[in-house]
């Protein structure tokens, strides 16, 4: 296994668990929301596993903008590829969202620029940062 892979399962396994509780705050926001919120066994182990799965991928995706051999836009392609997948998989899975061509465009269109918007953010604070120790070094 090369190192890339190995790095990716440890940070899947180190921060995996963050979905669970993800999921288990949500749950306890809407059974004070929502009058007489109940869900099934079914429904908190496909949550919980789910949720396990995408913080898992997450975490782990990560990896693919430190590649060297990479370009930054294989790494962002295959990063944002992994995610939607997983998040996908795991929304319709649960029925988060229904499985109807309209809905998965209406959620791949919205993952996809959130996704832009969070990397353009995190590229305006890695520049800003870099000029501020540019300047430092001057």
């Amino acid at each position: 296994m090369n190192k890339y892979a190995k790095e990716f399962f440890h940070r899947g396994l180190m921060f995996g668990g963050f979905g669970p509780i993800v999921a288990a705050i949500i749950f306890l926001i809407l059974s004070y929301t929502i009058k007489d919120f109940s869900i099934s066994a079914y429904q908190v182990f496909m949550s919980v596993i789910s949720t396990y799965v995408i913080a898992f991928v997450q975490a782990g995706s990560s990896i693919f903008n430190q590649i060297e051999h990479w370009s930054v836009m294989k790494g962002l392609l295959c990063q944002l590829g992994s995610l939607y997948i997983v998040y996908v998989l795991a929304y319709i899975i649960n029925s988060w969202i229904p499985f109807e061509i309209t809905v998965i465009l209406v959620f791949t269109a919205i993952f996809v620029l959130a996704y832009l918007l969070i990397w353009l953010i995190v590229c305006l604070c890695i520049k800003a940062t870099s000029k501020k120790l540019s300047k430092k070094l001057v």
